[in-house]
């Protein structure tokens, strides 16, 4: 399978918001900038049902390490990029009306059986599907994508399915962890990742989102296995430094109770040190996530990035993202209105984008 231009296919589907064909989508009045959100998961889910509230310019740019479950055993048997972030971040930009949230439940709805079947997405069968039948990756998720009546596109960061290797340090002794769904329940304080192949290609429609973008979102989600894999593929890395986008790193809201949690702080060091020399404009954050103010600051002014505090957690504290109160804040930082805001967004309503 490839991952590259599906231009000049006829029978490739129209995105509901306007697009001729894949690639960039033209700028429209109210259309609102056109804005790339890497990540994967939960994470990456969060940021698209914000942003989503605000542009109509939108593309989702995803992991493709996932080695676990359902997707793990479909990209072993299959030869194939593991579908479930993909699926994930289809179903978080589905049509909100009956159709897109009904075919929305279908992708998500896993299959719970004593056979071969158990725990399968059916979302991840069609994907796989869809692949197999086209033979292009980009142009089954865009068949996906008009299934779902989906308000903006999804690609993979990669056009091969990649490994997550990891240093973790345990007990003062530093190993190797291989493997996303390995790493992530790792012991220990994660030190580095590094990607397997070293340099793959990246997916050509991907690079030329990031090219073409008026902002680029980092995060939230899985630190080192959802959002450094972007900055690690090259092709990706030098279209993320050189393009003429803004980025936004969003941090996620609280660590976790495990006693080797990163800081806030240390999460956007981390980001640093796996991508030398890229300038971010600003980190948004969450107060109540923030263990040392005057630090996390010093560390966004040396990336070239305002910090912007927001209110952006669910209202009953546990650490989830309410969408209103993060598309607020993501409006906030596309208009570099940096001041302490109380209260919900505008009373529950977002205002178009200027």
């Amino acid at each position: 399978m490839r991952c590259g231009s599906a231009a000049g296919r006829s029978s490739s589907p129209t995105a509901t918001s306007g697009v001729s064909e894949p690639g960039r989508r033209p700028h429209r009045v109210g259309a609102g900038p056109a804005v790339v959100a890497l990540g994967g998961g939960h994470g990456l889910s969060a940021s698209l049902a914000a942003l989503r509230l605000m542009t109509e310019q939108l593309t989702a740019v995803v992991t493709v390490a996932d080695d676990g479950g359902s997707s793990g055993r479909l990209r072993e048997e299959l030869d194939v990029l593991p579908p479930g972030d993909l699926r994930m971040a289809l179903s978080a930009l589905c049509d909100e009306s009956d159709w897109g949230r009904t075919w929305r439940d279908v992708l998500q709805h896993r299959f719970h059986t004593e056979g071969a079947l158990d725990n399968h997405a059916v979302g991840n069968l069609l994907i796989v599907a869809l692949w197999q039948l086209l033979g292009d990756p980009v142009e089954g998720l865009d068949w996906v994508g008009r299934l779902l009546g989906a308000r903006g596109r999804v690609l993979p960061m990669s056009a091969v399915p990649l490994t997550i290797e990891a240093d973790v340090a345990v007990h003062g002794e530093l190993c190797t962890v291989r493997g996303q769904s390995a790493v992530a329940v790792a012991p220990g304080r994660v030190e580095a990742v590094r990607i397997v192949p070293a340099d793959p290609p990246a997916c050509a429609e991907a690079v030329a989102a990031v090219d073409s973008a008026d902002w680029v979102v980092l995060g939230p989600g899985s630190w080192f296995t959802s959002v450094l894999p972007h900055v690690l593929v090259p092709e990706l890395s030098a279209a993320l430094h050189r393009t003429q986008a803004r980025r936004c790193v969003t941090l996620n809201l609280v660590p976790s109770a495990h006693p080797t949690a990163m800081t806030a702080y240390q999460h956007l060091c981390a980001l640093a040190d796996h991508a030398p020399g890229l300038r971010v404009d600003v980190v948004v954050a969450d107060p109540s996530a923030v263990e040392d103010l005057d630090a996390l600051t010093s560390q966004a002014a040396s990336m070239g990035a305002q910090l912007l505090l927001r209110q952006v957690r669910v209202g009953d504290g546990t650490p989830r993202h309410d969408a209103l109160r993060l598309a607020g804040a993501y409006r906030d930082a596309f208009e570099q209105v940096w001041g302490d805001l109380d209260g919900d967004v505008d009373g529950g309503r977002m205002s178009p984008w200027r």
